[in-house]
């Protein structure tokens, strides 16, 4: 449609439609949110509403659809979850005044990084949205990329950013985009296509590319210092920072852009992260954890816990403090004062029950201050919000009394800042009705003696609905007509009904409005005098009333700090609550955390496995290893004994200790740990080109380039994806380097199945032999899932077969040929050497190198061409020998 054949109103969506290609645009038009042109397809699909056209009388009508404005947050939700934006552009100007076609502009693009509305947000999920900005610089010759990254929470206000340097930045990367899950992404459009490629490839968030203008240092400095209202940086602890400020004024300008009509008062801080600012969980160890999502290593049976420890530890009773646990859960403590800070907290309320009772109770009447603060500063809280913000005000002074019993540092700390805000209180509950509607539009907001304007107006409106009463009852008496009513519609306003049957009855100053099929509808000039002052009372107490709401919101708006320091605290305190609650009630005990490099765990259990329904219940178990001496276990016994079990527990004890919680034992030393590392089960990622194997040997990589020692490192069955030889190989050598102090010396649990690696405890000093209880009668095997000391000398695969249910006559042939493998053979079969290397009997044929190298080729995986020239270098190789 060419511009001389376009309405003015269609021009104008035309034009705002051009600055937002990719999102579906919410065009008001009078009480519906119209969409146009291909919006309109593909919304009209994605909502089930009916596809129409405008114009239907041109040759090209235009395909429309639309949604009453009053219920558009129900299916802007529907289009989000569908993965598409939306903009939403409103009348600006009332159109009572309007000079022409009313202004409309977007006031809001909704993307899954930027949501504020209740509606929109699970509450004990963070909405996270990041972005990332990379440098890179040639070191020695070689490329060396630096990231930095920043992540806000719109709906709360919080805004953090670190900087990533080093060969493993980009790792460390993910690792951060692991813990965050993000729902949105945001990068340069000018970041170089190889660091471009595997950001686009990151599963979970949507990705997208932000003008690099955004992201230009000098500029992004001044705009952060604008936002954060300070002359420099440096008071946030941004010394030295750069592709980190980056990242973070990427972030601002996006919010800036999809929320054009907010103010954004509510971002009033930055955290900076440094490296060894907490423990750091790489995105394997968070899986195989199962920190905060289940990975299939067992399902929880209906009714019970499901299959995390965050669903285990989250006894929160806000919103807050289950955000703020998971946030603690991911990043864990090292410093051991800050650990045993939190640590006398909820042991003070672990042990005084009747106080922790109050204070639960009491925090259950609390909202999610921390989100109503910031939509009360963006401006699109409701009169419901104000409500919620005043009851849960309504908690405080409780609160504060019972927090005074209590003598842990921490809790002191929050009894001396505590605000109970009773100013802000005592206003709103002058100001707001206890029962205020959702909408503005609905009227009865506010309180009565809160304003003389709105008193004198609903005593007004009132009082005309009396006068309306009145009159009906003089005209009935006046015409004789029992049935005459007074009534009222939205489209004709107030009108006097008559049955058809008394209408000779009517009196001749009655106006006839409307004909109906057993009625006629008529008007007074008395009546209509009436409706003007009924329904004129009615609307300016609505404006009057909205107005005056608008103005208690931006008074709120301007106690967001305050609010927002008063959200926190109540977090902190509902989280101690929650960590004493589960201690009291799963048996949990103080850890003793401190700086050694013991671990020493008395009676240990896995918090989430104890509470499955298990048969025979659970067993615990006993650790003892120290960096000084025995710093490796080696784990052997049969699969499906509870070897992995043992294994994740044993992480999750740590982890919990360094979060400042109590932990699954009946005592628990903790020398500080900085990480864990975690190789456990088997996965591929075949969309990647890696098998299991290689998925095992680069994860294996990782831990032994990145571990300190001061690590704990849990090893499961290393080497079982490749041959026999090659497997007991590799996890001999895995076991030797983490062991030696010189090379790395980490406390560590190492299982397997490969039973030759036990003579390793008589050659190294810091191996210790551990196996899993099995107990054998008549053929049959029950596993114990103890682990006690020595080395076992079977893996019982046969049994673990059989118990899960294959044919008999494949385990009788099992069976047989065990027996004749194990039987003894002319051959000499593999031996260790006393010496402390690992070798294999030199009476062995060696197989030649080339013939394990084309073995192992691929040949599927290469052209024509690669296997010429690769055929015509071995031949090379075996001439020159």
């Amino acid at each position: 449609m060419g511009d001389s054949e376009a309405t003015p109103l269609m021009r104008q969506y035309r034009d705002i439609k051009q600055g937002y290609r990719d999102a579906i645009l919410f065009f008001r038009v009078g009480d519906f949110y119209e969409m146009f042109h291909e919006d309109a397809v593909e919304a009209s699909k994605i909502l089930s509403i009916a596809l129409t056209s405008r114009d239907k009388s041109s040759e090209s009508p235009i395909p429309l659809c639309g949604v009453p404005y009053h219920a558009a947050t129900s299916y802007i939700a529907k289009l989000l979850k569908a993965g598409r934006t939306v903009a939403l552009c409103d009348q600006v100007e009332d159109p009572k005044g309007a000079k022409g076609l009313v202004r409309r502009e977007v006031v809001r693009l909704y993307t899954p990084g930027t949501l504020v509305d209740s509606e929109f947000l699970p509450p004990a999920e963070s909405n996270v949205l990041v972005a990332i900005a990379s440098h890179c610089r040639a070191s020695s010759g070689l490329k060396q990329v630096s990231y930095g990254l920043a992540w806000m929470e719109v709906s709360t206000g919080e805004f953090s950013l670190c900087e990533l340097h080093g060969d493993r930045a980009a790792s460390a990367l993910r690792d951060e985009l692991a813990r965050l899950e993000p729902k949105e992404l945001l990068y340069p459009d000018d970041t170089p296509d190889d660091a471009r490629r595997w950001i686009t490839e990151i599963s979970g968030p949507r990705c997208c590319s932000q003008p690099a203008g955004w992201f230009e240092f000098d500029a992004a400095r001044v705009q952060l210092q604008e936002q954060l209202r300070v002359h420099s940086l440096d008071s946030f602890g941004c010394q030295g920072l750069s592709i980190g400020i980056q990242a973070a004024a990427g972030i601002l300008r996006y919010v800036r852009e999809t929320q054009p009509s907010a103010s954004l008062d509510h971002i009033r801080s930055l955290r900076v992260h440094r490296p060894g600012d907490g423990m750091h969980l790489d995105s394997v160890t968070i899986r195989n954890l199962e920190l905060v999502r289940p990975a299939g290593g067992f399902e929880a049976k209906s009714g019970q816990a499901e299959s995390t420890l965050l669903a285990v530890l989250d006894r929160t009773v806000t919103a807050m403090g289950s955000r703020l646990l998971r946030e603690w859960m991911l990043r864990p403590l090292l410093s051991c004062s800050a650990i045993n800070a939190r640590l006398a907290a909820i042991e003070d309320l672990k042990d005084q029950l009747e106080t922790r009772v109050c204070i639960r109770s009491a925090l259950r009447t609390v909202q999610d201050i921390s989100r109503l603060s910031s939509r009360i500063s963006l401006g699109i809280a409701n009169p419901r919000d104000v409500v919620a913000l005043k009851v849960s005000l309504s908690s405080l002074p409780a609160l504060h009394n019972r927090l005074r019993q209590l003598t842990a540092p921490l809790i002191t700390q929050l009894v001396e800042a505590w605000d109970n805000a009773e100013d802000l209180y005592e206003l709103l509950e002058q100001a707001i009705v206890h029962d205020a509607p959702v909408s503005l539009r609905d009227g009865g907001i506010l309180r009565d003696g809160y304003h003389p304007g709105v008193d004198e107006l609903r005593k007004a409106s009132r009082e005309g609905k009396g006068w309306i009463t009145a009159l009906e009852v003089k005209e009935r008496m006046r015409t004789g007509i029992e049935s005459l009513k007074v009534r009222y519609n939205q489209v004709f306003g107030y009108y006097i009904e008559i049955t058809k049957s008394n209408l000779e009855k009517v009196p001749t100053d009655y106006i006839r409005k409307q004909t109906l099929a057993n009625a006629e509808r008529f008007m007074t000039p008395e009546l209509k005098e009436l409706e003007e002052r009924v329904t004129g009372a009615e609307s300016k107490l609505v404006a009057l009333e909205q107005e005056l709401f608008e103005a208690l919101r931006r008074g709120l708006a301007g106690h967001t700090a305050r609010l927002q320091d008063i959200s926190h605290r109540l977090a902190i305190l509902d989280v101690f609550a929650a960590l004493a609650e589960t201690a009291a009630v799963n048996r949990y005990v103080r850890p003793l955390v401190d700086e050694s490099s013991s671990l020493e765990i008395c009676q240990g259990r896995h918090p989430v496995v104890e509470r499955l329904d298990l048969s025979g219940g659970f067993i615990p178990n006993d650790t003892n290893l120290d960096a000084a001496s025995r710093r490796l276990h080696l784990l052997t016994g049969p699969n499906m004994a509870g070897k992995s079990t043992y294994l994740r527990q044993v992480a999750l004890i740590v982890l919990l200790a360094q979060i400042g919680s109590f932990v699954p034992a009946t005592s628990a030393r903790v020398g500080l740990v900085d990480r864990i590392f975690t190789r456990v089960g088997a996965s591929d990622n075949l969309a990647g080109g890696q098998s299991t194997f290689m998925v095992e040997m680069t994860e294996t990589a990782h831990i032994l380039h990145s571990a300190t020692g001061r690590s704990l490192i849990l090893l499961d069955e290393i080497g079982r994806g490749t041959s026999t030889y090659d497997g007991l190989s590799i996890a001999w050598a895995v076991a030797e380097f983490i062991e030696d102090p010189q090379r790395l010396g980490a406390r560590t649990l190492f299982a397997t199945h490969y039973h030759e690696m036990t003579q390793l405890e008589t050659l190294r000093g810091g191996i210790a032999n551990y196996r899993v209880a099995v107990q054998e009668t008549d053929g049959e095997v029950l596993f114990l899932r103890k682990i006690v000391p020595g080395g076992a000398d079977r893996s019982y695969g046969i049994h673990v077969a059989k118990l899960a249910g294959l044919p008999t006559d494949v385990i009788d042939r099992a069976q047989a040929v065990l027996t004749q493998l194990e039987a003894p053979s002319p051959l000499p079969r593999p031996s260790l050497d006393t010496q402390q290397n690992f070798q294999f009997d030199a009476t062995l044929p060696k197989p030649h190198p080339i013939l394990d190298e084309v073995r192992q080729m691929d040949l599927f995986a290469m052209t024509p061409l690669d296997a010429l020239n690769r055929l015509a270098d071995l031949q090379r190789r075996l001439a020159e020998e």
